[in-house]
C-alpha cells in the first residue's frame, strides 16, 4: 500500500462541516509523520471587471480575501495543530478549481486528496462537469471522495475489480486496487471484499434464439467469472468468503453491494478517459459514485500520464 504521508485536502467554503478534513484526519492518525495541506481554491470574477480600480489594486483586493480566508483555516486547524498534528495552509486564486488542485498534486507530490463530493442531478451532470469529475479522470494521486457518515474499525470495506479483462494495464489495475485495499484493511482492522461483476444474458439474444437457454448461459459466465475471481484471491491469500460475484452493470449493482455490506469505503480504478471518449462512455467509477452510500477511494493505473501541465500554483 502506498502510505499516504502528504494529505492534499480540498476545503468547500460554502460548508460549516468540513467531512473531507474529518477524514484525512483519520487518515493522518493511521499513518506515520502525515501532513495534511488544506487547499481552498476561491474565485470572484467581479474582481477582475472592475475597470474603477487598477491592476495593483485589484491584486490588493485579492490578496485581503486570501489572507481572510487563510486565518479562517487556521482557525480551523487550531485544535488539530494543539495535538502535534502538521498542517498547512493554501489558499489560491484560481478560476478552474480542478486545475488548482491538480498543480497542487504535482508541485507538492502528494501522495492522496481528500474531497468531499455531494449529488449532482442528471442536469448538473450533463451540461456541466463538475471538479469530481475531472479529478476522476485526471489526478494522477488517488482521490478519496468522502460523503457522511464515519469509519469503523471492524467495518468492511470493497475493493471492485474487473477480472474478465485481458488488458494488462487493467490487470495491474486489480493488483494495485487489492493490495491498496488489504493495507487499507490493515489499517483500519476492517474485512476486505473483493468484488467482481458480470453482464446477463442479452435480451436480443433469448429473443431471437428460441432455442437458447440464459439461465444455463448465465450460470456459465458466473462459474467463468467466480474461477477468475477466487484465482485473484489465491494470489492475495484472500479466504474465499470474502469474494463475491454478481451479475449486473458495475454502477447497479455496487451500490447495492455497499448497502448489503454496510460498507465505509469501496475502491475502485479509473482509467483516467478524458475528452469525447469521456462524454460517450463515461467511465464505471463516474456512473457508481452519485449512488454509493459510502466513501469512495479511486486509483489510477501507475502508468496514468497526467494531462494538466506542471506550473506555480500561487495567486
Amino acid at each position: 500500500m502506498v502510505k499516504y504521508r502528504k494529505i492534499l485536502v480540498v476545503i468547500n467554503p460554502e460548508q460549516e462541516r468540513q467531512i473531507a478534513l474529518e477524514r484525512a484526519v483519520k487518515v493522518a492518525e493511521l499513518e506515520t509523520d502525515a501532513q495534511l495541506t488544506l487547499l481552498l481554491t476561491i474565485y470572484d470574477f467581479s474582481y477582475e471587471m472592475t475597470a474603477m480600480l487598477s491592476s495593483e489594486e485589484r491584486d490588493e483586493m485579492r490578496a485581503g480575501v486570501i489572507s481572510q480566508r487563510q486565518e479562517w483555516l487556521d482557525e480551523i486547524l487550531t485544535p488539530y495543530r494543539a495535538k502535534g498534528m502538521q498542517c498547512e495552509v493554501k489558499v489560491i486564486w484560481h478560476s478552474r478549481p480542478f486545475e488548482s488542485v491538480i498543480q497542487e498534486v504535482l508541485n507538492g507530490k502528494h501522495d492522496l486528496v481528500v474531497k468531499a463530493t455531494h449529488h449532482h442531478n442528471f442536469l448538473q451532470t450533463f451540461i456541466f462537469t463538475p471538479t469530481d469529475w475531472h479529478l476522476l479522470r485526471k489526478c494522477p494521486c488517488p482521490v478519496l471522495l468522502v460523503k457522511e457518515g464515519h469509519w469503523q474499525r471492524g467495518g468492511n470495506i470493497i475493493a471492485a475489480i474487473n477480472c474478465s479483462s485481458d488488458d494488462k494495464e487493467q490487470q495491474d489495475l486489480n493488483d494495485r486496487i487489492t493490495e491498496e485495499g488489504l493495507g487499507v484493511a490493515d489499517l483500519l482492522g476492517a474485512s476486505l471484499y473483493l468484488v467482481n461483476t458480470f453482464p446477463g444474458t442479452p435480451v436480443n439474444v433469448a429473443i431471437e434464439l428460441p432455442e437458447f437457454d440464459p439461465h444455463a448461459y448465465n450460470e456459465a459466465i458466473r462459474r467463468h467469472h467466480e474461477s477468475l475471481l477466487l484465482a485473484h484471491a489465491d494470489k492475495y491469500q484472500i479466504n474465499h468468503l470474502w469474494t463475491k460475484v454478481a451479475e449486473g452493470l458495475p454502477e447497479e449493482v455496487l451500490p447495492d453491494l455497499a448497502e448489503e455490506l454496510k460498507a465505509s469505503l469501496m475502491i475502485m480504478g479509473s482509467v483516467g478517459r478524458t475528452g469525447l471518449s469521456a462524454a460517450l462512455l463515461g467511465n464505471t467509477a463516474e456512473q457508481v459514485i452519485d449512488r454509493l452510500p459510502c466513501d469512495i477511494l479511486i486509483l489510477k493505473p501507475a502508468d496514468y500520464q497526467c494531462p494538466v501541465e506542471t506550473k506555480s500554483s500561487q495567486p
